[in-house]
């Protein structure tokens, strides 16, 4: 990577792409003194807002609370036969209003960072925009074509959802998860291809919401790179709960019947259902704009090369968000558009550290993790310590019936210090942050152990499991 001169505050910033790494970065450039203008084919927000983060937990938040009226029997709540004739009938999910409700938050959001953007000063132009060089954008328009001249470019330009040309979307039975929201009725069958992160979140939320769901995956267990205890756990969380998972099974292709879709699957099995969602990776949105004219270096795998600072390797042009291929999170692409423009505007910057991202999976329960996992301390061989704790031994667990689920911290064996954790539990995703604290900062188990926990709390089995990894010297 080349080193340059950070321009002057008076730079014209123009930004590719107005999701998370896009937006955030527009914000800090003009903070900074910078004339930005953000470039957005589809609307502010991009993928995050419009077709993936803010629409699915929006589903999945209808998903939770159906999942928490199942379990209301154990805690006295009654329902079906048992309830009063004057009382309503139970419970059901009219998706037509859930997913108009998705659309409607998803517009409603993308239409606010827009708000905020424009009364910030930043200029934003709705069209398909391609590099003519490191320092020119070229867009096309709904008013035609402009040219915008750039000292400094960021590209945010985010993914796509790859697809099997055995099994192209049609947008009504055979499906991308940017296609799930113009669903009206529940689908009485929905097979889900693809066992990661996205795959098993929509996979739980379905089924939650009352389809019939059949898994397939690849590999031998769901969430494969995940921790294996965590990821064991969901995997027997789901087949508990009536879920169809396949394993070690490939799809090979989908195809429309008269009122559904067949896969075929790799051992030659058909198996039916009313719809098929395909969520098998992404594709970096990198192609046929200008990058490699433009010197800027891309993987194998078509993401763009990067540093820690986001810098590209053509001068003047960096990148940000799920093209540069770093982790795939919301979060992470607003940091990295953020560093991006203090780099490229001479303010003070510290290169990103993925190991203090935190990140969340929302299944039900919830996976969330920080810092090193135990499959990284394992191939690097580092000495550490780990402790789990079953959350079913919590109090505050107990009195809500939650039953499945853990925490579990590493630390080093000797000076104390937490090197990550792994929280598995309803709304992990809001726990994980003393640990995020205590990763971020090299917090001891020590000081952990010694804050102060509300009782009953689930947070007080955080406190207790790094009790458990207080150092023992000879």
């Amino acid at each position: 990577m080349s080193i340059e001169t950070p321009p002057q505050k008076s730079s014209r910033v123009v930004i590719l792409g107005g999701g998370p790494g896009g937006y955030e970065a527009a914000l800090v450039a003009h903070r900074l003194g910078a004339d930005v203008t953000v470039v957005e084919r589809n609307g502010l927000g991009g993928a995050a807002v419009l077709t993936d983060v803010v629409p699915s937990k929006t589903l999945i938040a209808t998903a939770e609370w159906m999942t928490n009226a199942e379990q209301g029997a154990e805690l006295g709540v009654r329902r079906g036969e048992s309830r009063p004739a004057d009382v309503a009938s139970e419970h059901f999910v009219d998706l037509s209003v859930v997913n108009a409700r998705v659309r409607s938050l998803a517009t409603a959001q993308s239409a606010d960072i827009r708000s905020r953007l424009e009364r910030e000063g930043v200029r934003v132009v709705i069209g398909e925009g391609r590099l003519d060089g490191p320092s020119t954008v070229v867009v096309d328009g709904e008013d035609g074509t402009e040219r915008l001249d750039a000292h400094v470019v960021l590209l945010a330009l985010g993914t796509t959802p790859r697809v099997l040309s055995t099994a192209l979307p049609d947008g009504e039975r055979i499906l991308t998860w940017t296609q799930l929201y113009n669903l009206e009725e529940i689908p009485k069958h929905l097979i889900v291809v693809g066992s990661g992160v996205t795959g098993a979140e929509f996979a739980g939320a379905y089924h939650a919401l009352g389809a019939d769901v059949t898994l397939v995956s690849s590999r031998d267990r769901v969430l494969p790179g995940e921790d294996a205890d965590a990821a064991e756990l969901i995997e027997g969380v789901f087949r508990s709960r009536g879920m169809r998972v396949e394993s070690r099974m490939r799809a090979e292709a989908a195809e429309r019947t008269a009122d559904g879709v067949a896969v075929t699957l790799s051992d030659g099995r058909v198996i039916e259902g009313s719809h098929v969602l395909f969520a098998v990776g992404s594709i970096p949105s990198t192609d046929g704009i200008g990058l490699a004219e433009a010197g800027v270096e891309l993987t194998e795998s078509g993401h763009v090369r990067v540093d820690r600072v986001s810098r590209t390797t053509a001068r003047g042009v960096y990148a940000a968000g799920d093209c540069t291929g770093v982790l795939p999170l919301a979060s992470v692409a607003a940091m990295q558009g953020r560093v991006a423009m203090s780099h490229a505007l001479g303010d003070a910057v510290s290169p990103i550290k993925t190991r203090n991202v935190a990140a969340n999976i929302f299944t039900a329960p919830e996976i969330a993790t920080v810092g090193y996992s135990e499959k990284q301390l394992q191939e690097d061989g580092a000495k550490y310590v780990t402790a789990t704790l079953p959350l079913a031994r919590n109090p505050r667990a107990k009195m809500q019936e939650m039953h499945d689920g853990f925490v579990k911290l590493f630390a080093h064996p000797d000076a104390g210090i937490v090197l990550g954790g792994v929280i598995v539990a309803p709304r992990a995703s809001e726990l994980i942050f003393p640990i995020t604290l205590a990763v971020s900062h090299r917090l001891t188990v020590d000081d952990v152990a010694d804050s102060f926990t509300i009782y009953p709390s689930l947070s007080g089995s955080i406190a207790e499991v790094a009790r458990m990894l207080h150092p023992r010297h000879p």
